[in-house]
């Protein structure tokens, strides 16, 4: 079978296939996101019941996101060797349990241990959801296929924090965690019921000096290393950005509410849309004149939350949100095309740098809280994104990717 005969049985907009497996890959972003990131709802209240510093209760989102990306790179191998569907519904699943589990914690540290397991379950989610996405989707939907997925992260977010933050204003936090555990578990039953079983995956034994030198080969591609980077510091930027701004909302001159905090989380469905929106532009615009675009956006959103008026500081998280998804849709989905062209592991270090920056630029933005409240940590995110549209605009006149050449 010639190669554009095997594309013709690949999925396309619009069938039955692609359909079920753009439900399942949001389904699972939803759960993915809402479990790891509704505890940033929760900061104020563990930083009282615990008595920690904003820096320190942001713990609890950096080991999740330390957890995986410690795991995502072995269960990307795992995922070549049993399967990605297998992979992905354990991943699921397990996470879920793992969240229920959370809201008996006896102790902060028995939290944080559970919050870095949950987080290397859903490394197996994270890990494989771009590759069973490339393997199984023609490669005209691909970036519509993509902004979904990204879309479904984008809702999960925003789920996890009204859910627990709603819950909070009711209850406490263990059963803010525990609801959002029962949330994810649903979300884990609908991907199972949808997900399409793969059709084009070739299992392939487990090689650690194989793994090891794909890995290494990535970072012999300056177009894959700039988009790690480019990774690496936006999710820097916006995790630092969502971790703190409740603290300031809750004090002068907001002074808001537990639940009123938790509704202004209803931005993040702009993100939805901007990825959805940037994977269909990517398709007929091209990424290298969509990413420069997305990073002056989240810039300008930046410089508007720096406001005292409530009013402009939602509407920079509006931009600083579209921003964001629409920069991470493009990028994510430049690395694994040029990743599968060269025959290395693009996804998974990419995906490693990006929940790297989450839990390094996450907690460096807490002392930069600490130190200088938002006008600190403006600074220190509007530096991320100017590298951001840096990287961005030297990689417009990049040069294709070159297939690796294989004995």
């Amino acid at each position: 079978m010639t190669e554009t005969q095997t594309e013709i049985l690949r999925h396309l907009r619009g069938t039955p296939g692609f359909r079920r497996i753009t439900l399942a890959l949001f389904a699972s972003g939803l759960a993915t996101f809402t479990t790891l990131y509704c505890v940033q709802a929760l900061l104020p209240a563990l930083s009282t019941e615990f008595r920690l510093s904003p820096a320190e209760a942001s713990l609890t989102v950096s080991f999740g996101t330390a957890g995986l990306a410690v795991g995502v790179i072995p269960l990307t191998a795992l995922s070549g060797v049993v399967g990605r569907t297998p992979v992905m519904t354990t991943s699921l699943f397990t996470a879920a349990a793992l969240g229920v589990a959370q809201a008996f914690s006896p102790n902060f540290t028995v939290l944080l241990v559970l919050r870095a397991l949950q987080g290397l379950a859903l490394a197996g989610l994270q890990a494989t959801a771009m590759s069973y996405l490339s393997e199984e989707i023609d490669r005209r939907s691909l970036g519509t296929a993509m902004g979904l997925y990204i879309a479904g992260n984008g809702i999960g977010g925003l789920a996890g924090r009204v859910i627990a933050s709603l819950v909070l204003d009711v209850s406490d936090w263990r059963w803010a965690l525990g609801s959002v555990g029962v949330v994810a578990l649903g979300c884990a039953v609908l991907f199972r019921i949808s997900v399409m079983p793969s059709a084009f995956f070739e299992p392939s034994p487990p090689r650690v000096r194989h793994l090891a030198a794909a890995i290494g080969r990535s970072f012999t591609d300056s177009g894959l290393v700039r988009l790690f980077a480019v990774g690496f510091l936006l999710m820097g930027c916006f995790v630092t950005i969502y971790n703190y701004l409740g603290f300031r909302l809750l004090a002068p001159p907001f002074s808001l509410s537990q639940v009123v905090v938790g509704l202004i989380f209803v931005v993040y469905l702009a993100g939805s849309a901007a990825s959805t929106v940037a994977g269909r532009l990517v398709d007929t615009l091209g990424r290298p004149r969509m990413l420069p675009v997305a990073a002056a956006i989240t810039l300008v959103g930046i410089a508007l939350m720096l406001a005292d008026n409530l009013a402009v500081v939602v509407v920079g998280l509006v931009v600083t949100t579209v921003g964001f998804f629409a920069a991470h849709s493009v990028a994510s989905g430049w690395v694994g095309p040029r990743a599968a062209t060269l025959g290395v592991q693009g996804p998974a270090v990419y995906l490693f740098c990006y929940y790297l920056g989450s839990s390094v630029g996450g907690s460096i933005g807490g002392l930069a809280y600490s130190a200088d409240g938002w006008p600190g940590v403006s600074l220190y995110v509007g530096a991320f994104i100017l590298v951001v549209l840096v990287l961005a605009i030297s990689m417009r006149k990049l040069a294709p990717a070159k297939p690796r050449i294989t004995a």
